[in-house]
């Protein structure tokens, strides 16, 4: 039982150096819904109800990898092409990086960095993202990957590590 009656999880903050940039690139390259909501900040969301404040701050320094935010497609081939699409539109877009797909923590996926220094993540995941997980149960050992998936999170090695 939790100290606090909470009800929902609605959103998370990302940084912008020049919101209105930022703003076509969510909504012309990622399709993301964005509405301004003050004169230094959007609010961004896709396919549900927890959405993302984006803040404009000019000296935004880089986020890290390890803070990436999800993106979600059905199949290890939309993977693949959206990988194809950011790689086509990198310069358009003012893409930073762009990682290769891999089978890694569970899911098939890849990593771009855009245009504000912010990490994205593609990845295969069933409807419903990781929620899935939570039926499973509250600990890794309880997880596992999903039926079919090549690559298991209970047998996750750090690179360089055997």
């Amino acid at each position: 039982m939790s100290a606090l009656k909470l009800k929902f999880l609605s959103h998370g903050t990302l940084e912008s150096r020049e919101l209105e940039k930022s703003r076509q690139f969510y909504a012309d390259c990622l399709g993301l819904e964005a509405i301004r909501t003050s004169p230094r900040s959007l609010m961004i969301r896709l396919g549900g109800e927890n959405t993302i404040a984006v803040v404009e701050n000019p000296r935004k320094g880089a986020m890290g990898l390890l803070n990436h935010n999800g993106l979600d497609v059905a199949t290890r081939e939309e993977v693949d092409e959206c990988y194809r699409i950011l790689n086509d539109g990198k310069d358009k877009w003012g893409l930073k990086k762009i990682t290769k797909p891999a089978d890694q923590h569970g899911t098939y996926s890849f990593y771009f960095c855009d245009l504000d220094d912010n990490w994205w993540e593609i990845l295969a995941n069933p409807k419903g993202g990781y929620s899935w997980m939570f039926s499973q149960g509250r600990d890794l050992a309880a997880w596992g990957a999903g039926q079919g998936d090549e690559v298991n999170p209970n047998e996750y090695q750090q690179r360089g590590k055997e």
